[in-house]
């Protein structure tokens, strides 16, 4: 039997550790898995620079803004793989920001969940040299804690992430469970923009959406911009949480700036990766009037299109579509980015008819050990939990979408 303790509400935020019920919990000298907020800055940051595969949503900068301030993301754990340099220092070579399976899913059982940060990918960070080595270190350090699975949330199926996991299990004779997947759209920035979006939209629209972009001119020059100085930053990001509080996010009550702790968040997240070149914010203008922001983050030759705002009084100029064929034409041309991920849901009724290309994205149970009982159950459990939300998720979704049409 296992005892899944959680000290996340302990003032020191430590991380989630397991014991065995007759035992007791083990000390972060121990290998427990230690606070997140205990990671070396500049470990992390030479860690992401050598990453093997990219994801924005785990550069320091940002996943520490989160962990420190957004709504229900804070206290989160890490678990970590370090090996000594020549000079005896220490060099990381692996993280995975982690929360307990109750946090994540209220369900007691014994496994380390990838932490949310804010953006649907939770890819952990290995270097690209040691990436094996790392994988079979964070294995070690779960099963040092008392968990018998990892849940690597929104992990791409493709990836070199995951292909580092699969061979550390088949050296064990294990294998990865992919628990759930679907595909989601994504921009290949190496294409010529103009081809690709005449190949994906076709003439007919393409020439809706120039009439759309001149009935925008009619309020003005309709001029598309990026911010990525300090002073452009703070003023942009302001115009964007602006133009997200201003719709049907903020009827729902979840726009940035409608939560204290998610502003925070954002605020310092986005000012902290500009500063190192990471984020940008990008927006439309209608002569004075911004009708449509986004905030676009950067790592290694990757992009993701974190957030979208818009001016709801131009719906019928579809401003968010503007804003996105802005925003290929400008990654198209950029030759240090090679994919954009939408981070989007699937079927995305605005993106997927303008990127084309399909992301693979999954939840995959990582088993720590052989022939282990809690595997099939642990798999159960969290499928299982699944399928019963989604349909009430779905119902939610429309009566929530119902009542927004009557008002």
């Amino acid at each position: 039997m296992v005892e899944i303790v959680n000290t996340q509400t302990a003032a020191s935020r430590s991380a989630v550790r397991f014991a065995p019920a007759n035992k007791s919990v083990r000390t972060r000298a121990n290998n427990a898995v230690a606070p997140l907020a205990t990671v070396s800055f500049d470990l992390w940051r030479r860690l992401s620079d050598n990453a093997v595969e990219p994801n924005g949503y785990y550069l320091p900068e940002w996943e520490m803004s989160v962990n420190a301030f957004a709504q229900g993301r804070t206290g989160v754990s890490a678990l970590t793989a370090e090996i000594p340099e020549v000079d005896g220092s220490p060099r990381l070579i692996g993280l995975m920001p982690a929360i307990s399976a109750w946090r994540a899913y209220k369900l007691p059982v014994p496994a380390l969940v990838t932490a949310d940060p804010y953006g649907t990918l939770g890819t952990p960070i290995f270097d690209r040299e040691l990436a094996d080595v790392a994988v079979s270190q964070l294995m070690q350090q779960a099963r040092d804690a008392g968990a018998h699975a990892l849940i690597l949330r929104d992990l791409p199926l493709d990836g070199p992430v995951m292909a580092a996991f699969s061979r550390v299990l088949e050296d064990s004779r294990m294998r990865p469970r992919v628990l759930q997947s679907h595909a989601r759209a994504c921009l290949d920035a190496t294409r010529n923009a103009d081809e690709l979006l005449r190949d994906a939209l076709g003439p007919k629209k393409l020439k809706e959406l120039r009439r759309q972009r001149n009935r925008l001119a009619e309020h003005g020059d309709v001029v598309f911009t990026v911010a990525s100085m300090p002073d452009e930053i703070e003023r942009d990001l302001e115009i964007f949480l602006a133009l997200e509080a201003s719709g049907w996010k903020a009827k729902r009550g979840t726009a940035l700036a409608q939560n204290e702790g998610d502003a925070a968040f954002v605020r310092r997240a986005v000012r902290d990766t500009a500063a190192r070149g990471k984020c940008e914010i990008i927006t439309l203008h209608a002569g004075e009037t911004p009708v449509a922001g986004a905030i676009v983050l950067r790592h290694l030759d990757r992009a993701f299109y974190f957030k979208l705002g818009v001016d709801e009084n131009f719906a019928k100029l579809s401003p968010g579509v503007q804003l996105t064929l802005e925003l290929t034409r400008y990654m198209c041309a950029d030759e240090t980015i090679k994919m954009v991920d939408s981070t989007a849901i699937a079927g995305h009724p605005m993106i997927d008819p303008i990127w084309r290309g399909r992301l693979a994205i999954g939840d995959v149970l990582i088993p720590l050990h052989r022939y282990d009982p809690l595997i099939p159950l642990i798999r159960l459990a969290i499928t299982g939990r699944k399928s019963i939300r989604e349909p009430l998720r779905r119902i939610v979704h429309s009566i929530r979408k119902f009542q927004e049409k009557r008002t």
